[in-house]
């Protein structure tokens, strides 16, 4: 009997068990969630000094409780221009490869080499390389640093980018191979899109016919960041801002922001990712990668989320 009761409590245990935040050790920020070859990822930054940011770990999990470590999917050494500040990977399967969309050297102006770049492979684990040998947008266009990007992939098929530092958002047309910049049908190349308030972190989410394009606000490095939203009925906007959805909590963390959205795949649930700053910390690179339930309500809108320690229940991964 003491053996059944026993059996049947570590049952209770692991029915209930949650992921927990952060989600996995070490300072990791700017997390890009996706499902991948029957999976849940996340690609983040690796948080440290800019000269230490040099490579780039991953993580996947079949239940978004349990994440397993894939150390250096991507390396400065298999980019031949990247020396430093390697950040903000974007991630997307297509064309039977995987893309991997990142910002390397935060250039400050347009006589340095740097700025998004991609490179490829054939599983999600890597190792990635360089597909390029040279960046994709390595110039400051409309006010925006070369940062950020976020590709998506509209029902049509087209994959667009939207990317931007410095309070300026741009978006542009990729090709079909996903390694080229391509003008849109008026014959621009460059379409500036930034709502009220955007400083960065641009990521779009389609929902219901309805364009949800969303950023951070605020100071990454202090406790004001945050994460605000617009809805719109194209993916060019324009971008009316609604408001804030994520920003700090006095009782659990600072500095909410730089987010992705993991959406279940055939079913309407969705799952924000992001970093925060526990409160036990100030400095500058001391983020953690979280993860919590997104909500919308019955009129579409999207819901606060609520910070906490618990994180998710498991959600069993889709089949490949």
């Amino acid at each position: 009997m003491i053996l059944a009761i026993a059996a049947s409590g570590q049952a209770g245990t692991k029915k209930t068990k949650t992921s927990g935040n952060p989600i996995f050790q070490g300072w990791y920020a700017d997390p890009e969630g996706a499902v991948l070859n029957g999976e849940y990822w996340i690609f983040p930054t690796y948080s440290a000094a800019y000269d230490d940011q040099i490579f780039m770990d991953a993580f996947s999990s079949k239940d978004l409780v349990n994440w397993t470590k894939h150390p250096r999917v991507l390396e400065k050494k298999n980019v031949s221009w990247a020396r430093r500040a390697m950040w903000a990977p974007a991630i997307i399967h297509a064309n039977d490869k995987y893309y991997l969309f990142f910002g390397a050297n935060d250039i400050q102006n347009n006589n340095e080499l740097g700025g998004i770049g991609v490179a490829t492979s054939d599983k999600p684990e890597g190792p990635y390389k360089d597909a390029l040998g040279k960046p994709l947008i390595g110039q400051i266009i409309n006010g925006a640093q070369p940062i950020d990007q976020f590709v998506f992939r509209d029902d049509d098929g087209q994959y667009y980018m939207y990317y931007g530092g410095w309070g300026h958002c741009n978006m542009v047309r990729l090709s079909s191979d996903l390694l080229s910049v391509v003008p849109f049908e008026d014959g621009t190349t460059y379409k500036e899109v930034t709502p009220e308030n955007y400083v960065e972190g641009p990521f779009m989410l389609k929902r219901k016919g309805k364009y949800y394009f969303m950023w951070s606000e605020g100071g990454w490095g202090g406790p004001d960041y945050s994460v605000a939203y617009a809805i719109a009925d194209s993916p060019f906007g324009p971008f009316k801002r609604v408001g804030k959805i994520l920003q700090q909590d006095p009782e659990v963390a600072t500095g909410a922001g730089h987010h992705s959205v993991i959406q279940v795949p055939g079913k309407d649930e969705y799952y924000i990712v992001y970093h925060r700053r526990p409160l036990t910390e100030k400095g500058r690179d001391s983020r953690v990668t979280c993860i919590d339930r997104m909500y919308f309500d019955k009129d579409g809108y999207i819901k606060p989320v609520k910070m906490t320690f618990e994180g998710v229940k498991a959600v069993k991964a889709p089949k490949k």
